[in-house]
């Protein structure tokens, strides 16, 4: 794998004090992403909606260090509430990406960042964090050296953000994102993700995800965990296959609009993803009796109405329901009449596909 690309050279001309701001969405993966090696490289290819409101906002403020040697200083707010339990974090990405980004040793960082959805809670808060900071660690870089194309500048922040999180690196561009090296693709890389733009069937640029939060609090079993589950899980390497097999025809079926065979997969994906960490050892479950209300519910009106919708999960949770964006009043009449009972607080967030992340001009 190419790594030398994203190698920055040692360059003295550095700002002494200066901010960028970035906001960059949350992704939902419709071939899920399970199981990995050392420094996130994914164990099989993975495809993602970008979504749209489901976003971070991220204000990455730097100043020059006095000397070389000083121990970089982290502060952390989220929501404007100091949140120190994410410094090693941070600390463990800052050493990660320093080989690529040399200029990081030279700062103190003091981040704000903000949700519009719950943290940790099966929205994937991780992957939309660490791509808006990439983002503005790749703002530095551009004003460091201004040469650099927009094209590589994307490239090296979703290569940045997957060091910091896996599924992040899917989260720079959008709408339908592809992670891991396929052999159907050859621009295809277990270092980045790659946009899929070419040959999209309209349906699909416009889709509707309705995300239902049955538990908005912390998950039991973090995701990192998760996936080193998957280390010696009897079923993994046929899992894998299975993944492989399934982007080949997710891209076909991307191309074609064919609903049906969509729902199919999309919800057969989710539901392997789950049975993979109910069968690892030690097991576990995310998934709760309201899930599995929601689920069958879902099942009953597409059976009832035949209207395409279909559910998709993530590590939690939550249930994202999927349609096409005709379908939209139709939907939301169900959410409201018999499935909001089911949420947290009857809490649910509309969202849509959207185009990645975007660069803030700070006035």
């Amino acid at each position: 794998m190419d790594f030398e690309q994203f190698k920055f050279p040692r360059t003295s001309q550095l700002p002494q004090k200066i901010a960028f701001q970035s906001t960059s969405p949350s992704n939902i993966a419709l071939v899920k992403y399970w199981g990995k090696a050392d420094i996130q490289i994914p164990k099989n290819t993975s495809i993602s909606f970008t979504l749209s409101n489901c976003y971070t906002s991220t204000l990455l403020k730097l100043e020059a260090k006095t000397k070389t040697e000083e121990k970089t200083t982290i502060e952390v707010e989220l929501d404007g509430v100091s949140t120190p339990s994410f410094h090693p974090k941070i600390e463990k990405f800052l050493k990660l990406i320093e080989t690529y980004c040399p200029y990081v040793k030279h700062y103190h960082f003091a981040i704000q960042t903000k949700n519009t959805f719950p943290h940790s809670s099966g929205i994937a808060s991780s992957a939309s964090g660490m791509s808006a900071l990439a983002m503005c660690i790749m703002q530095l870089e551009k004003k460091i050296d201004p040469a650099i194309s927009d094209e590589f500048m994307l490239k090296k922040a979703s290569f940045l953000a997957r060091l910091g999180s896996g599924s992040a690196s899917r989260s720079i561009e959008g709408k339908l994102m592809l992670w891991g090296k396929h052999e159907q693709l050859n621009q295809s890389s277990d270092l980045y993700a790659v946009a899929l733009n070419k040959d999209i069937h309209p349906i699909f640029q416009d889709y509707q995800d309705s995300i239902l939060l049955v538990d908005k609090g912390q998950k039991k079993v973090s995701s990192s965990l998760g996936h080193s589950l998957m280390n010696g899980h009897p079923f993994a390497e046929k899992r894998f296959e299975q993944a492989q097999e399934n982007c080949s025809e997710l891209l076909e079926i991307l191309k074609s609009g064919n609903i049906e065979a969509f729902m199919t997969l999309v919800e057969s994906e989710a539901l392997t993803l789950h049975a993979m960490m109910m069968s690892s050892l030690p097991y576990f479950m995310l998934m709760t009796p309201n899930t599995l209300a929601v689920l069958n519910a879902i099942w009953e009106f597409r059976k009832t109405t035949k209207i395409p919708v279909c559910f998709t999960l993530d590590a939690g949770a939550n249930v994202h329901l999927l349609y096409p964006k005709k379908h939209q009043q139709d939907v939301h009449n169900l959410i409201d009449e018999s499935l909001k009972m089911y949420c947290e607080n009857q809490q649910v967030i509309h969202d849509e596909v959207g185009n990645g992340a975007e660069i803030i001009q700070i006035k």
